[in-house]
């Protein structure tokens, strides 16, 4: 008998997280789950609080909290590239690749930092999952338009064999043809049994996209539920409008 995401245990369990930049404290004992399979949108408005959460939980800023869990594990205490080993990818907005190094070298370099040995994600597997990169695994990843380095950006966290992957704004700055198409590679993934906690600017995107939603305000969770019920204009009109 298949599980439903829903009862599923968490891939990712985030209790109580508080996130720092230095002495200012961003974001409240944030309480957030996400689990394999399904993909989760964090929304908010411009400086709610979104990225500083993602930060917080891969260590890349300073954080404390109850409980932060991948899987059965707490990695609250680990350095952000253990986090990385243990199987937490993030994709920082911008799609953030080394330009002067081709797609391969790219991807060949965050391979060495795979979570895991011989199963999950290899490149021959990225390059069938997202063939223009194989066509251009020998330019430079300057080169590349803007869609196709976000590509590369969530190809080169995926070949870590991740088992959350965090997206900061993955359709920032595309035009609307790639972020269809983004939102069709979030739910191939999904259904390869990534959990997938991503934000997003672009709240159609992200709802179409999502299974559930929290909104976020002031570094304060203040909604949460599923997509379908985040989507309606009374809460969109509540948590985005300006």
């Amino acid at each position: 008998m298949t599980t439903s995401p829903e009862q599923r245990a968490p891939a990712l369990d985030v209790d109580g997280l508080d996130v720092f930049y230095g002495k200012s404290q961003v974001a409240f004992g944030l309480t957030i789950a996400v689990r394999a399979g399904e993909t989760v949108a964090l929304l908010g408005r411009n400086g709610a609080g979104k990225t500083s959460t993602l930060l917080g939980i891969a260590g890349v800023i300073a954080s404390r909290s109850r409980g932060l869990r991948l899987g059965h594990r707490d990695i609250s205490r680990l350095p952000t590239f253990k986090r990385v080993r243990a199987g937490l990818a993030l994709v920082p907005s911008g799609s953030r690749v080394f330009p002067n190094l081709t797609v391969q070298e790219n991807l060949s370099l965050a391979a060495r930092g795979r979570n895991g040995a011989g199963d999950g994600w290899t490149l021959s597997g990225i390059y069938e999952a997202f063939p223009v990169l194989g066509d251009l695994r020998d330019s430079r990843a300057g080169s590349l338009s803007g869609g196709e380095r976000q590509m590369l950006a969530v190809a080169r966290a995926l070949v870590a064999n991740p088992k959350v992957l965090m997206l900061d704004e993955p359709s920032e700055g595309l035009a609307p043809m790639i972020v269809r198409q983004i939102g069709v590679m979030l739910r191939e993934l999904n259904q390869k049994g990534l959990a997938v906690l991503l934000t997003e600017q672009n709240h159609r995107l992200a709802l179409e996209t999502a299974d559930r939603a929290y909104f976020i305000e002031k570094g304060q969770i203040v909604w949460s539920g599923d997509a379908a019920q985040a989507g309606r204009p009374d809460v969109i009109g509540r948590y985005l409008a300006v």
